[in-house]
This record gives structure tokens, sequence and C-alpha cells, in this order.
């Protein structure tokens, strides 16, 4: 990849339309929430054992990513967040690289069946020519997590 202009960001954000490996965004955002998966225990006693209980996995629900503060190159994100209301099924697949602060990769986050909940743009200032996006939620499917340099 090559480097971009954005030092005060340590989040790299790519999507990809699923089976496409064009990539549909490839932004730097300050702040990132949300990579979370929880497991809902679910307890079961047995019989004539009243002093324990056994916890057994449950569904695993997952959070909802938060990205704040970005730029990107184009307008992809907006167009995206517009075309969910004309196709319902459209979905993205992705990857968020969490930088150190000398901007060696360190883990690789990958979500798949992404759609855009949220999207907001910041305050308006002509400082920039870069798109910005102050804040864009994203509603996931799945979640997992592996170091980026081995």
């Amino acid at each position: 990849m090559p480097e971009k202009p954005f030092t005060a960001f340590n989040f790299v954000v790519n999507l990809r339309m699923e089976g496409n490996t064009e990539s549909l965004c490839s932004g730097e955002f300050a702040e990132c929430d949300g990579l979370e998966m929880n497991v809902a225990p679910k307890t079961i006693r047995e019989g004539g054992d009243n002093g324990r209980q056994i916890h057994l996995p449950a569904a695993i629900s997952y959070g909802q990513l938060t990205l704040k503060r970005g730029m990107t190159e184009n307008w992809d994100l907006w167009n995206w967040f517009e075309n969910i209301y004309e196709s319902p099924g459209l979905r993205a697949d992705g990857e968020v690289l969490m930088r150190s602060t000398d901007r060696r990769d360190q883990v690789l986050f990958h979500l798949t069946g992404c759609m855009p909940v949220k999207l907001r743009a910041p305050s308006l200032n002509a400082k920039d020519g870069r798109i910005a996006v102050e804040e864009m939620q994203i509603a996931f499917e799945t979640l997992y997590a592996e170091r980026a340099n081995g």
C-alpha cells in the first residue's frame, strides 16, 4: 500500500463488496471502537447437584463498529450508505488494521457481512480537499483477528 499523508491516523479500514476483490473504501480513522464478540452463557444444573451450575456457550453476538474522524480519497462510503436502501442485501467484507505509533502493522481484524447503519459528516471547514467522515457505524456478522506480522 502506498504511503499516505494521514500520519495522525492509527487505523486503516479496507472494505470490499462481497465477491469482489476491488476495494470499496480504503480509509484511515483516528478512532475505532466496537470490535467485540459476546457469548451469553447458558446455565444448566445437573440433577441432584444443587451446589454447582454448568455454563455452556450460547449464540455469539457481535458489536457495532464505530469509526471516527476519518479521511478517504473518494465518495465510496457515502455511495455504499445510499445504495443500501436500493439493495438491502448489499454487504461488504473488510479488515481493520491496527497500527502502533511507529506505523508498523500490528493486528488485523477481519469482518464479514458489513452493513452501514450510520454516517455523519464533520463540521464543514475548507482546510482540506479530502473527503472527511466524522463518524460511521457498521453492523457486522462475524469477526476474527490475526497478527498482521506473523
